[in-house]
């Protein structure tokens, strides 16, 4: 079943075309990583499939129409995690994730006990029960990431969009966020779709490859069929070796011009 899809996706921003004539598609529980040189529109494309932005062409989530789908209405279906969230520094990690709930709470009501019962058992799940009550000002990097993680599974949305989700970490903490989001996913049947820069991690962890240039998208399949010498080099302008590893999942690694000191 597909998840999400867009057909002839375009956005412009300040009179300037961003994304022109994007399809994609993700299946049901599939991982599809985004990638793509800077500027080459990929936070535009998650906040175009969020609804977030206005766009051309069609999206589609689980069969919804995003840009006809009231918001909260799309809010359940679809969760979004920017790359670099606002976070208020006096604000704990359990007010914060709760926040995810909003889109159930009628405008004038208040959280209700199941609110905060999914928002607790989302923090445990997580490991981060024991941190409830800290500021978000006091949180390290990778225990931030965690917590906006925290935010969008409050929402209990069948897709999560994940922008840059190992941005400013370390690589050890790379990993740990991104097999629990590997590790979520395949428990709940949930369907990521993320922006990632690293061709190694995207390579090791998506289903499938969307690559985005300029705006179009340049190439799509699983990352044995996308992750070639040749497209690395014409649209990263980076030389590199790509391999074989044993999982069968292509393995790429810089290589460093002749000469270089």
């Amino acid at each position: 079943m597909t998840a999400v899809s867009a057909a002839g996706l375009a956005v412009a921003l300040d009179g300037r075309a961003v994304l022109t004539g994007v399809d994609l598609t993700a299946a049901s529980g599939e991982w599809l990583a985004v990638v793509g040189p800077n500027g080459a529109g990929k936070s535009t494309l998650l906040k175009a499939l969020a609804g977030l932005l206005r766009s051309s062409g069609e999206v589609t989530v689980h069969g919804a129409e995003v840009r006809r789908t009231p918001p909260r209405r799309r809010a359940r279906l679809v969760a979004y995690a920017p790359q670099s969230p606002a976070l208020p520094a006096e604000m704990s990690v359990f007010d914060y994730a709760l926040l995810g709930r909003t889109p159930y709470i009628s405008y004038l009501g208040r959280e209700g006990r199941e609110d905060r019962e999914i928002t607790a058992s989302v923090l445990e799940r997580l490991d981060l029960e024991q941190l409830a009550s800290r500021p978000l000002g006091r949180l390290s990097g990778g225990e931030r990431q965690r917590v906006v993680l925290a935010r969008a599974l409050a929402q209990r949305a069948r897709v999560l969009l994940l922008d840059e989700p190992t941005t400013a970490l370390d690589l050890g903490h790379q990993q740990q966020v991104l097999e629990l989001v590997d590790r979520l996913r395949l428990a709940d049947g949930l369907t990521v779709v993320s922006t990632l820069h690293d061709l190694g991690v995207a390579a090791s962890y998506a289903d499938n490859l969307l690559v985005l240039a300029q705006g179009r998208a340049v190439a799509a399949g699983t990352p044995a069929e996308v992750l070639t010498e040749e497209l690395v080099d014409t649209h990263f302008h980076a030389r590199v070796a790509v391999a074989v590893g044993d999982d069968g999942r292509p393995v790429v690694t810089l290589v460093r011009p002749t000469g270089g000191g």
